[in-house]
């Protein structure tokens, strides 16, 4: 078979000024004539940061990814994007989500680059460059940086986001000091790596190996384990094989590998951040993916695996357990997986899990005795949210997802803050708690604040949960009976914005409906009496962000983003 001509030879193949010009200067590293032969040219697109403390490690990690390129006959060029960390970035590290998905596919179609290693840990980084990767289609393999090592606080274990939130609970109602509050800091985040639970970045990284993108095992070995620079060297290997064979993205993420993605998210008891997130990287290849399909293709699968924050364990446990190939070969065996999806490796996603031992069936269970039954995704509808709402069953009170209460309602994020501990607020545990115009416009880049913490008074009356609502989302590391990404949004003019103080609301998790007790007339004439919330800006990122940006149920990306684009040789410029 003859190959395809490399595209890095439009640059370091001419023999004339400009590939005396594109050769020169990157000799200046040291690198030799051979190197610009016809080897594959592989960018290591590097989301290192040290203000994203989950992927501070990805130095280390690149580095074995360049030894496996090495290996393998390919030339290594590595190149860093931004990088996007939910812990130290404001407002919310998903409103540059797009932002860095085109940092990523502008870098890779401007340089000569053949075939592409993506680094991402920080949950927002794997989304991020998978969708600049999907856009610019060329043959790519995903290495996520492996969450960390489990935490533990006086002898027991603990998860980072979960207990982060139950503890910060435990302090505003006072059953815990502040010295043991900071104890607790310091005991979780132990090692190198991302959120040790099951939230987005965790469950992000079982999606890239669900999609085919990664190679078998990418979810869960832990960041501080020899393993995970082993498979990075694997990964670097990988490539330059996908590259002969032109194994590009488009031909790995088919309509089957984002069924299987639905189906694995169901599974592992994922984020509901990752609806958003495949509805985005599908748009950006052209596969129709709809909230329905969440609702129907995950529906009947049961949740497998028993970690923070539906269930006990964190994700090292997981990992031990046998990690997400024990999960697809029993999805597989139970009829819920296409078998003939492709991967990275070239082999069908059935061949690399069909044989994948079980260690522990305590943290993964069996689909006759599974964690907890019928558990994926639930998208309601209704006069509420027209266009679908998100839930996470596994995570919500039983007793809760068949609810009739009374809303009360909070107009922003600052007006929740404002109010929540007030003991005059008219509030109990029957309640409904609503908070508005946090959406992709809205806040904007619709952060993680939908799981409201519940007032003190509740707290001190040994209430944990109670319903809330909004058109935000949560941290995949939160629980709760919290609805999200309730579109249209406040801010766009959805019902939501229509919502006042002591509407009934029905909750029904079990029918998928959300329904507001509020006649058509009376929500017409609100209509007529609202007006929309002033911009958040009038320039920058964030103007064309706003201006841009599509709805929850469309995966929040920009309009003008959607589609792939192709990596064509940009013009000569000489």
């Amino acid at each position: 078979m003859t190959r395809k001509p490399l595209r890095s030879q439009a640059w370091f193949g001419r023999q004339d000024k400009m590939g005396f010009y594109y050769r020169s200067f990157l000799k200046n590293t040291g690198i030799p004539q051979d190197q610009f032969d016809g080897r594959p040219v592989i960018g290591i697109c590097n989301t290192w940061s040290e203000l994203n403390p989950c992927n501070a490690h990805f130095r280390l990690i690149a580095e074995h990814v360049k030894k496996g390129v090495l290996d393998a006959g390919g030339f290594p060029l590595e190149f860093p994007v931004s990088s996007l960390g939910e812990v130290t970035m404001r407002p919310t590290a998903m409103l540059y989500r797009n932002l860095a998905s085109m940092d990523v596919e502008e870098a890779i179609r401007a340089h000569p680059l053949d075939g592409i290693v993506l680094l991402m840990g920080c949950d927002k980084t794997t989304p991020a460059l998978l969708m600049g990767a999907a856009s610019a289609d060329l043959p790519t393999i995903g290495v996520s940086g492996g969450p960390q090592l489990r935490g533990m606080y006086r002898g027991a274990a603990i998860g980072s986001g979960t207990n982060i939130i139950s503890m910060s609970e435990q302090l505003r109602a006072g059953e815990i000091t502040i010295e043991e509050f900071h104890e607790a800091e310091a005991a979780m985040n132990r090692s190198s790596g991302h959120c040790m639970t099951m939230g987005t970045a965790s469950t992000m990284a079982s999606l890239v190996e669900a999609l085919g993108v990664g190679l078998p095992d990418n979810a869960a070995i832990p960041a501080a384990d020899a393993r995970r620079n082993l498979l990075a060297r694997m990964a670097g290997r990988r490539i330059v094989g996908m590259v002969e064979e032109d194994l590009r993205m488009s031909k790995i993420l088919t309509r089957q590998a984002f069924e299987n993605a639905i189906r694995v998210l169901a599974a592992i008891g994922g984020s509901t951040n990752a609806v958003v997130h495949l509805l985005a990287i599908a748009g950006r290849v052209g596969i129709p993916l709809t909230l329905r399909d969440f609702d129907e293709l995950g529906r009947d699968v049961h949740c497998l695996v028993d970690l923070m924050p539906s269930g006990r364990f964190l994700m090292e446990d997981f990992s031990y357990a046998g990690g997400l190939p024990v999960v697809l070969r029993r999805l597989g065996e139970a009829g819920r997986l296409h078998r003939g999806a492709i991967t990275a490796n070239g082999k069908s996603i059935w061949e690399n899990v069909k044989d994948a031992p079980s260690w522990n069936d305590e943290v993964i269970t069996t689909t006759e005795k599974p964690f907890k039954p019928n558990a994926g995704i639930a998208i309601l509808t209704g006069n509420l949210a027209p266009d679908g709402a998100v839930i996470k069953p596994s995570a919500a009170s039983p007793h809760l997802l068949r609810h009739t209460g009374k809303a009360v309602v909070f107009e922003s994020i600052e007006d929740l803050h404002g109010r929540i501990d007030n003991p005059d607020l008219d509030i109990d545990e029957t309640s409904i708690m609503v908070l508005k115009n946090c959406g992709p416009k809205g806040y904007p880049g619709m952060a993680e604040v939908g799981n409201m913490p519940l007032p003190r008074k509740l707290l001190r009356q040994g209430v944990r949960d109670i319903v809330r609502i909004s058109d935000a989302r949560m941290s995949g590391t939160a629980y709760g009976t919290v609805i999200l990404h309730v579109a249209p949004e406040a801010s766009a003019g959805g019902p939501l914005a229509l919502v006042g103080n002591g509407d009934r609301i029905t909750v029904d998790v079990p029918a998928r409906s959300l329904h507001l007790h509020v006649s058509e007339a009376e929500l017409a004439k609100r209509r007529a009496e609202w007006t929309p919330p002033p911009p958040p800006a009038d320039r920058g990122y964030t103007k064309l962000y706003v201006d841009h940006v599509l709805q929850a149920d469309r995966g929040a990306d920009l309009d003008f983003l959607v589609g792939k684009s192709g990596a064509a040789v940009p013009r000569d410029n000489h």
